[in-house]
């Protein structure tokens, strides 16, 4: 009999939850940046191991939202702990506990979700003493179904979260075809890549003003290149010229790195083309914000 979970993703921004994703399925579908609030809505990630079909689904980081986007977000993270089976927790091993994973707590502890703790970055402890005095504390806050110290980054533990969550799964038909890895429509996994590269390579600020719009893609006849094209958006004109670089060099480089992996990605030689615009504090418009695909309707 095959059998099936529901599984939430959470925590505060820039703790791994997407690192620890891609790790799971074993293929990258979720961006990851050292930046905060790389996520931005929800992924769905689907891992299917002989009879068993484990659904992931990756949130934003838990946090007090300053515009109509950060709200969306939350938004996201809220619905998500509805009708799932189980929650994993993430949080980073070399940090102090902030409120904000202590509200996100309550709110799992209030819709009593079955919860496993995974301690993240435990590579970068210098005293792995400190990790026993990190399982108390969040132990105290929380009843977790299970402990898992990890890392991410290096792939250490991950076989024994999955061995955890494989637990939670119930008898019932698979929810996806064995085959899948994701229900991202092909354009948003082509706009969040260039969207990573823009994060890896800009300062602190300017990626977070910044969407991308797949304005067109097609495989050419015969099927051996795909053709993209892409629309950054950013808020001012100032960020335009940063991105775009000195004779264009940074967006060239942005664009390159992109494809790189849109072919890695699709198993196709592609051809990008990128444009960038400027659209004034969009992450205040609601009508843009749902233009851009970063609006969020609950699907339950």
């Amino acid at each position: 009999m095959s059998k099936s979970a529901f599984i939430s993703i959470l925590g505060v921004p820039n703790v791994g939850k997407s690192s620890i994703l891609n790790r799971l399925l074993g293929v990258k579908i979720a961006i990851i940046s050292p930046k905060p609030q790389t996520t931005r809505t929800k992924i769905t990630g689907v891992l299917t191991e002989d009879d068993n079909q484990l659904i992931f689904i990756d949130t934003p980081g838990f946090h007090k939202p300053k515009n109509k986007l950060g709200q969306n977000m939350m938004r996201a993270v809220g619905d998500s702990i509805n009708g799932i089976d189980c929650a994993v927790f993430v949080a980073d091993s070399t940090l102090k506990i902030r409120e904000e994973e202590k509200e996100l707590l309550e709110k799992l502890k209030k819709a009593k979700i079955p919860t496993v703790l995974a301690l993240n970055k435990i590579d970068l402890l210098e005293d792995k003493s400190d990790l026993l005095a990190k399982i108390a504390e969040f132990s105290s806050l929380f009843s977790f179904e299970a402990v898992v110290p990890l890392s991410a980054r290096k792939g250490e533990n991950i076989s024994l979260l999955k061995e955890e969550l494989l637990k939670f799964a119930l008898e019932g038909p698979f929810y996806f075809p064995e085959d899948a890895l994701t229900d991202q429509p092909e354009k948003v996994i082509a706009s969040e890549i260039i969207r990573e590269k823009m994060l890896k390579l800009l300062s602190q600020e300017i990626p977070h003003g910044t969407a991308v719009a797949i304005e067109k893609m097609r495989m050419r006849d015969g099927g051996d290149i795909l053709d993209i094209d892409a629309v950054i958006y950013c808020e001012r004109e100032s960020h335009k010229g940063i991105i775009i670089g000195k004779k264009g060099a940074m967006l060239k480089k942005i664009s390159t790195y992109a494809r790189e992996d849109i072919e890695r990605f699709f198993s196709c030689k592609v051809n990008l083309q990128t444009w960038v615009k400027v659209k004034e504090d969009w992450r205040n418009k609601q009508g843009l914000i749902h233009n851009f695909g970063l609006d969020f309707e609950s699907e339950r």
